[in-house]
């Protein structure tokens, strides 16, 4: 006879799995099998009509090594990502500050510092195109009325991934105030009731208070900023297409221009391997560093 008890475990067991199926489908389907092909893809030479592409190993890997505009694009995109990735995280704290205080035309200012997410990444690039423009783009007019130079914001290499990444902190910082925003009106009134009867200042209550209370949203824009400085290149495409001199290229525009321009679809996949181990790590570091001294209640 059968035992009941395993009937009830065998039950559970395939009701887990059939509700776990569809989530499984999709990571294997846009997640695993990709991620194997790549990999496998990584491990063959550039093939032509002429000549067949053959197994090499690691021999890609070892190129990409060697190769010195991969190692300047990474640094570009490490400088790229250590400029936008605080100044957006600092820049959305203060505007949701701003804006969860009783100010007037509070809605207003709301919707001013949302408005740059809600625009495409190719109308924010020809937006500020014009900005950046020699001659007479508006930042030269400006300084031209106090005797500055004009300046090719996006033609000299000084200058070129400065102006970028001024581009993208004005366009994510209103979207992660959105969750600070959220999250600072789940803030119980009476924390701040109590600090003021015990004499502690603004800064004391948002020190102590506040910014403890905001760490697990400050995780997860981070996590969503550090995904953000790999994975956009729209607005590169219209401001500086990776130039002057590569001075502005970051990773995934160099994984585009190899696999589509140069057609080197095994030297691509081998950076798209080398981006997802970087991107493993620190996934790796959020839940074994990060995530436990974070203070979710």
């Amino acid at each position: 006879m059968t035992d009941p008890l395993k009937l009830e475990r065998r039950r559970r067991a395939i009701h887990g799995w059939l509700l776990l199926s569809p989530a499984l489908a999709m990571l294997t389907v846009f997640a695993l099998y990709p991620s194997v092909a790549t990999f496998w893809t990584s491990l063959w030479s550039r093939g032509t009509r002429r000549n067949p592409s053959e197994f090499i190993g690691l021999e890609n890997y070892r190129a990409l090594l060697e190769d010195p505009t991969f190692w300047k694009v990474v640094w570009n995109n490490l400088l790229y990502a250590g400029v936008t990735i605080p100044a957006s995280i600092a820049i959305a704290l203060i505007m949701a500050l701003w804006a969860n205080s009783r100010i007037p035309a509070r809605s207003f200012i709301r919707t001013a510092y949302f408005t740059p997410t809600v625009l495409p990444m190719i109308a924010a690039g020809n937006l500020w195109l014009f900005f950046y423009t020699p001659s007479f783009g508006i930042l030269n007019k400006i300084g031209a009325l106090f005797g500055a130079p004009s300046v090719n914001w996006l033609g000299q290499p000084d200058t070129a991934l400065w102006a970028i990444c001024i581009v993208t902190i004005w366009k994510e910082a209103g979207f992660f105030m959105v969750f600070y925003l959220a999250a600072l009106q789940t803030i119980p009134p009476d924390l701040k009731e109590a600090a003021e009867i015990e004499g502690a200042s603004r800064w004391t209550y948002l020190r102590r208070i506040v910014l403890p209370l905001l760490m697990p949203t400050t995780l997860f824009i981070f996590v969503n900023a550090m995904i953000n400085s790999v994975k956009l290149i729209d607005h590169l495409f219209i401001l500086t297409k990776g130039g002057p001199s590569d001075s502005s290229k970051l990773i995934l525009y160099y994984i585009w221009e190899n696999a589509f321009a140069y057609f080197d679809r095994p030297a691509a996949a081998a950076m798209t391997v080398f981006v997802l181990i970087v991107l493993g790590l620190l996934a790796a570091f959020q839940f074994l560093v990060l995530d436990r001294r974070t203070h979710y209640q």
